[in-house]
């Protein structure tokens, strides 16, 4: 007998009855015709099996479920996006709220301000936003969710003038394990609002967010430029030095992949090693050339896509690389320059990358994000420079372990003692979690644990558990 099969039994046709007449949203068991689509997440890696899976079409919804999983002893999974590298948005044999039906986005112009559900994606929010002109830093895909990339700091094209996502988060709407809705700010429930800014999701379920916007687009001036693979120590160590003066309208990437079958690039790389530029000017777009073209010229360039463009273009560039379906991993470390020896670390990793998907992606941080005070908010990796985000991914099982194993070198390549960023990272252990934090904020984020979460219902995440003498976690 499954997990699943168990728990079905226990819980009995008129305890799921009651659930299901008192929900607005949908109810989901494994008989029914759309359990397996429901079930489904982005990530590949994960196949599990809830008993139950609860689609919330409002706040109502989420009570709901919140204390029907505490009353029966569910494992709970919270689902916004389904993103979860490490599969946190779904479980074997417990109860997952869906919140993607709340994907209703509110701008307030005068206000430069963004309100969006807990189920949205960026794409959503770039759609509205835009239309008044206004953005705040998002995901690099668009199918990215908005509540697992903001609880875990968020970093994107507008990291260097905005600050993270998380940063920008200045109001909450959440539902606290004993089933209690709450709204935090800056003057309500202070704490809440700061161990929301970076701690993930383990002090409850937000079904709403609100963000500080800033005016971005609707043009931009961004796109990407390739240049040849065995070029690649020349290009990061001409990149680290050209970064060092970028301006805070900046924000760019290094990608170390393979060079795509597409028809803008010439037909002898296809296949083969390559290193990519990414990045957006988010200032005067007439003046995006000369602030870009220190990046564009690091080596003999096999193809130059950067240009004008409208900023949700920008947004949804990397879709297609990223699809529903495949099997990814991820391993993350931050560092604080492009000097000789981790250049060297990165092009070997490159050279020994497994397959034709699998990459490095390497983010210049810094600008408005390094100005924010370490203790300011839970994400507290301030002072270093750049981001290694290894890709490990395969369209099956074929290879995927061999995959993971390149990341996990990959990452520890950099150094044994390097913070990870918790949005980055395929697997959970306390030693990970703990390296995501500085100890100070760690025991302050245990805190507000104790206070809002006693019994750890909400612990698939990269967890803070609650402290020894609060910890009654539930089966």
């Amino acid at each position: 007998m499954t997990t699943t099969q168990a728990r079905q039994d226990t819980l009995g046709e008129a305890t799921l009855g009651e659930l299901a007449e008192g929900l607005r949203g949908e109810l989901v068991r494994p008989t029914d015709p759309s359990y397996d689509e429901a079930r489904s997440i982005w990530n590949a890696a994960h196949d599990k099996r809830p008993a139950l899976i609860v689609r919330c079409r409002g706040v109502a919804d989420v009570i709901r479920a919140v204390e029907f999983a505490r009353s029966e002893g569910l494992t709970l999974a919270v689902r916004g996006g389904g993103h979860s590298i490490p599969g946190f948005s779904t479980t074997d044999g417990g109860l997952v709220i869906d919140l993607s039906p709340m994907n209703a986005v509110r701008i307030d112009p005068d206000r430069r301000r963004i309100v969006a559900q807990g189920g949205c994606t960026w794409g959503d929010v770039d759609a509205e936003a835009q239309a008044f002109g206004l953005a705040v830093t998002g995901g690099l895909v668009s199918t990215t969710g908005v509540a697992g990339f903001t609880l875990g700091g968020g970093i994107g094209w507008l990291v260097r003038r905005a600050g993270l996502a998380c940063d920008n988060l200045v109001g909450a709407d959440v539902v606290t394990a004993d089933g209690r809705y709450l709204h935090t700010s800056e003057d309500e429930n202070p704490e809440l609002l700061w161990a929301l800014r970076g701690g993930g999701g383990n002090f409850g379920v937000v079904t709403s967010f609100e963000f500080k916007a800033y005016e971005v687009g609707p043009t931009v001036f961004a796109g990407i430029v390739f240049y040849p693979g065995d070029k690649a120590a020349d290009v990061l160590r001409g990149f680290g030095a050209a970064a060092a003066s970028a301006p805070d309208d900046l924000s760019l990437a290094i990608n170390l992949t393979t060079a795509p079958p597409l028809p803008f690039l010439p037909e002898e790389v296809h296949g083969k090693p390559i290193v990519a530029v990414l990045g957006m000017w988010s200032g005067q777009a007439e003046d995006g050339d000369a602030a870009t073209r220190p990046f564009r010229e690091l080596a003999p360039v096999v193809a130059d896509l950067f240009g004008p463009m409208p900023y949700n273009a920008m947004q949804t560039l990397l879709d297609p690389l990223f699809p529903r379906g495949m099997r990814n991993y991820f391993r993350s470390a931050f560092f604080s320059d492009l000097g000789p020896a981790t250049v060297d670390a990165i092009v070997s990793s490159h050279a020994q990358v497994p397959n034709g998907v699998s990459e490095l992606h390497i983010h210049h941080l810094g600008g408005a994000m390094g100005r924010v005070p370490a203790d300011a908010t839970a994400f507290g990796t301030r002072d270093h420079e750049y981001i290694l985000n290894v890709v490990a991914r395969t369209p099956d099982a074929d290879g995927f372990d061999t995959a993971v194993q390149w990341a996990r070198a990959a990452g520890a390549a950099l150094g044994s003692d390097a913070a990870s960023y918790v949005n980055f990272t395929g697997e959970t252990n306390q030693d990970i979690v703990r390296a995501s934090y500085p100890p100070a904020t760690y025991e302050r984020l245990v805190a507000v644990k104790d206070t809002y979460d006693p019994t750890n219902l909400f612990r698939l995440n990269q967890n803070i558990p609650p402290s020894a003498g609060s910890d009654r976690r539930q089966g």
